[in-house]
């Protein structure tokens, strides 16, 4: 039985929807304000939200904005139930990522056919892909029925490349989203000595040079090839339609990309809220577990960009940590002196 979270401040009008939803086999939990609604949808992960724009405390825009950052709830249909129809209150809730909308007086046919659609929608997309081209091909496909998505390209370059070809290069502008269809994959820097440090090894099913895509940025590290490797190269243009003209391809696309979503979202997470100290030494310790040897030889300026905080801000907690005996800094390379220390900071 799906569950559908309806968030109304209006009592009348909550209970005419527990009443519709549940006479057609829906299991409905409901709220009376925005800041419940999100406590409930936090606890309760329903299949789908039906929230009211207008309410005390907390708007349906607000509690949109909530529940799309937070990635046990970013790709649960979301659909407003408003009064007010301009055109405004329509584009604000599309960009902030709605899948619909139903403006008041509703339909009860009109309602139950929107909120199936959605269901229905979300369920396919969401589905289990293989981590293979075949895999690959039926997620492109399945994005495909999606309108906005129909002009997808229905062929993508497959390349082969041999042991120790680069794939792409630092500071070279993204063009393609790169799927690891067989062989293995290093990312790489290297930093002012020449000398090279591994950011990480994939695998067949991984892909590589989203990060840069989606910052629409050039390339901050290298790739090249370990083995005998064939890739599958998908246009940046049909990447970016993927990502961004279909919340549920995007939420799909996004556990795809990350292979293990949990846990690399928890380190954006991690990343994004802790104060900068706590930031720092993540980062540190982060590298130094990509790391084969006990130098972590990074510029101060990557380093930043990894914390996403000023240059100065680094080096001065560098310094900091290295009074404190938690790091050593030797010609640049770090090396950690006390783990236990920078794993045990407070946020």
């Amino acid at each position: 039985m799906k569950k559908i979270l309806v968030i109304e401040d209006n009592a009348e009008v909550r209970e005419n929807l527990e009443e519709i939803l549940e006479l057609s086999g829906y299991k409905v939990i409901s709220a009376e304000d925005g800041t419940i609604g999100v406590e409930l949808a936090l606890k309760e992960l329903p299949d789908l939200v039906l929230c009211d724009v207008m309410m005390p405390k907390l708007d349906g825009f607000g509690v949109l904005n909530i529940l799309s950052k937070k990635s046990i709830t970013a790709d649960i249909p979301f659909i407003f139930l408003t009064a007010k129809a301009e055109k405004s209150d329509f584009r604000r809730g599309m960009n902030l990522g709605a899948d619909d909308y139903i403006t008041k007086p509703f339909y009860k046919d009109e309602l139950l056919a929107v909120i199936e659609t959605r269901l229905r929608k979300s369920e396919q997309i969401r589905r289990k892909f293989e981590r293979n081209e075949n895999g690959l091909s039926a997620f492109i496909n399945e994005a495909r029925g999606f309108e906005e998505l129909k002009k997808l390209s229905l062929e993508r370059r497959i390349r082969h490349y041999k042991k120790r070809e680069i794939i792409f290069e630092e500071g070279d502008y993204p063009r393609y989203l790169y799927f690891i269809q067989s062989g293995k994959v290093k990312a790489f820097k290297t930093n002012e000595d020449g000398k090279e440090y591994i950011i990480e090894i994939l695998k067949e099913g991984d892909f590589a040079g989203y990060t840069d895509l989606i910052r629409d940025q050039k390339y901050a590290e290298s790739a090249s090839a370990l083995e005998d490797t064939q890739v599958s190269l998908i246009p940046r243009e049909d990447f970016l339609s993927l990502l961004y003209a279909n919340r549920d391809v995007a939420s799909q696309l996004i556990k795809m990309l990350a292979n293990n979503i949990t846990e690399k979202e928890e380190q954006l997470l991690n990343l994004a809220y802790h104060s900068v100290r706590k930031r720092v030494a993540n980062a540190i310790l982060l590298l130094d577990a990509k790391n084969d040897n006990n130098q972590i030889n990074i510029l101060r300026d990557d380093l930043a960009r990894i914390v996403g905080t000023a240059k100065e801000s680094v080096i001065r907690m560098l310094t900091e940590f290295r009074e404190d005996g938690y790091i050593e800094i030797n010609d640049g390379s770090i090396i950690i002196k006390n783990r236990q220390k920078l794993e045990n900071l407070p946020g």
